[in-house]
């Protein structure tokens, strides 16, 4: 039974590493766009000027989630082979170094790159409001993911 067609009669071939790569952070930008949309209308420490600005955010904040990510597994890699309480104690304290500044310079950058046309309010100047997003958008890129490897 076939599900679906295409225009084309080309025979499938299965996607490559990079076709892959690229739908996943695609998909990685339109759910945090979806929620970063989301937050701006329910939610009013979370303001956005416009669909557009908010485009901007998802690609930038995707970015430098992603360079989080390599720093903090370059990091993790340094301390393979250390072991003992001292050294897992510096390497958890590493790991949370590294994501907790991390949210400052996404923030800083949101600032810089958008300014007043995206705005994070609440406690601390915006500082809790804009981690309860980030926290919001990689749980749902965590939901989307879990729903497509079930899907395999």
């Amino acid at each position: 039974m076939k599900l679906h067609h295409h225009v084309s009669r080309q025979p499938f071939t299965p996607p490559s590493e990079r076709q892959r790569l690229f739908l996943r952070y695609l998909v990685s930008i339109l759910v945090d766009l979806v929620v970063l949309n989301l937050c701006a209308e329910y939610w009013q420490p979370v303001q956005i000027s416009s669909f557009s600005v908010t485009l901007v955010a998802a690609l930038l904040l995707q970015l430098l989630l992603q360079g989080t990510l390599v720093v903090e597994h370059r990091i993790a890699a340094w301390f393979v082979g250390r072991s003992g309480f001292l050294w897992g104690f510096i390497r958890i304290l590493s790991m949370w170094l590294v994501l907790f500044l991390s949210k400052f310079v996404m923030l800083w950058a949101i600032d810089l790159a958008l300014g007043d046309s995206f705005v994070f309010g609440g406690p601390l100047h915006g500082v809790v409001t804009f981690i309860a997003v980030i926290v919001a958008m990689v749980a749902a890129e965590e939901f989307i993911d879990r729903i497509v490897r079930r899907l395999a």
